[in-house]
């Protein structure tokens, strides 16, 4: 079967980005997932084929630009054109301002902003060229406001929002959209490999990301979002009340964020 449409998905062997992958497995669909861990990727590749989808797997680091330039290649030789590309590959932080090393905050910002600026930048002339699409970017509630040990976390997610909304003001008329999506809790193991001060992961799991709302859901969430071409969408329990604290009543949002235990 020709398929009918093409999804790029980064981050796509674990948490959203498989719950992504599985969602938009249907026969018709060619999915390209991508990760930098070769085994979960393939075992996310098989169950997204027994739901009909034609797969392929690229394994690249989204901090090396050299890898990312080689997976850009393949995908326009792979596919006659990009429908969505899910920018969702990432990592989290557990560490204190005053602690962090420059080569670990720069690894955070490498990861979840200059990775995923520079893969779009290198597919964008593609996209433009074959009829449009839609630029998925995973930001956070912490793309929305500052939070305690998220410090470059938090920087990486806020500057995704100023390249993506000037890249979809720019390519309007080129027929790129971009949806925002803004998770609070989601319940998967992202807090376990969030770098600590030394570089190392976390180890842990966050308590409140146990009592999230399911991958399931958030991928849902995002393809309606995708259907609708919705600018931004936040997906979570009560905590995505945050970010309207913090437009309407700032003395409530600062109240509540002094009072939450970073690892909650």
């Amino acid at each position: 079967m020709t398929p009918t449409r093409t999804i790029w998905i980064t981050g796509a062997s674990s948490g959203i980005g498989e719950a992504l992958a599985m969602h938009w497995a249907a026969p018709g669909t060619m999915l390209i997932l991508s990760s930098f861990d070769a085994k979960q990727l393939e075992s996310a590749a098989l169950n997204c084929e027994k739901q009909g989808a034609a797969v392929h797997t690229i394994v690249f680091d989204l901090t090396k630009e050299n890898e990312i330039s080689e997976a850009v290649t393949k995908v326009e030789t792979l596919a006659p054109k990009i429908d969505i590309l899910a920018n969702v590959g990432g990592i989290g932080q557990r560490s204190l301002i005053i602690d962090t090393p420059t080569e670990v905050s720069r690894r955070i910002m490498e990861t979840d902003f200059w990775g995923h600026a520079t893969l779009t930048s290198k597919i964008l002339p593609f996209m433009v060229k074959t009829g449009g699409g839609t630029i998925v970017v995973m930001s956070s509630l912490s793309g929305l406001f500052g939070f305690p040990q998220r410090s470059f976390y938090c920087a990486a997610k806020h500057a995704l929002h100023g390249f993506f909304e000037t890249l979809r003001l720019e390519h309007h008329k080129d027929n790129i959209y971009v949806t925002m999506v803004c998770p609070g809790r989601v319940k998967t193991k992202f807090s376990l490999s969030a770098l600590t001060s030394t570089g190392e992961a976390h180890g842990l799991m966050d308590k409140g990301q146990e009592n999230g709302v399911s991958v399931e859901y958030a991928a849902a969430k995002i393809d309606k979002a995708v259907r609708k071409h919705t600018k931004q969408i936040i997906i979570g329990g009560k905590e995505i009340l945050m970010p309207y604290f913090k437009r309407f009543a700032p003395w409530l949002f600062y109240r509540i964020a002094l009072k939450i235990d970073p690892n909650a």
